[in-house]
């Protein structure tokens, strides 16, 4: 991991790993140049986010066997991109946020005040 940290400058910790996420399929919200979705907000699933990332052309809740994806439940953690995560606080369905392993890239997006308002 070399030293990634997360948002409140300690050691980024996994956000899940059934199912498995992060960009790398390692279940760390990192992120690198070859992730142009900077997924780096580990948040829990709603089913409100669910259906409005659905409806915005992101379907995270139908599996898809082939890419090994079982489809997200409310509940579930998964790394998200930024701009997604900022377009549904906007919205007004934002999932709650794991802090400790949210990416501190997450702050070069938007403000930590705004993320720690849906700390778990």
């Amino acid at each position: 991991m070399n030293g990634k940290k997360n948002i409140l400058g300690e050691r980024l910790i996994g956000c899940c790993s059934d199912p498995m996420t992060g960009f790398y399929r390692d279940g760390y919200c990192r992120t690198s140049a070859e992730d142009l979705g900077t997924h780096v907000v580990c948040a829990v699933m709603t089913r409100e986010f669910l259906d409005y990332t659905k409806s915005r052309g992101n379907d995270l809740s139908t599996p898809i066997p082939e890419f090994h994806f079982p489809g997200l439940e409310p509940g579930d953690k998964w790394c998200l991109c930024i701009n997604r995560w900022i377009e549904a606080e906007k919205a007004g369905v934002a999932p709650y946020v794991d802090l400790a392993a949210t990416d501190q890239k997450a702050l070069e997006y938007t403000n930590i005040n705004v993320l720690k308002t849906y700390a778990l």
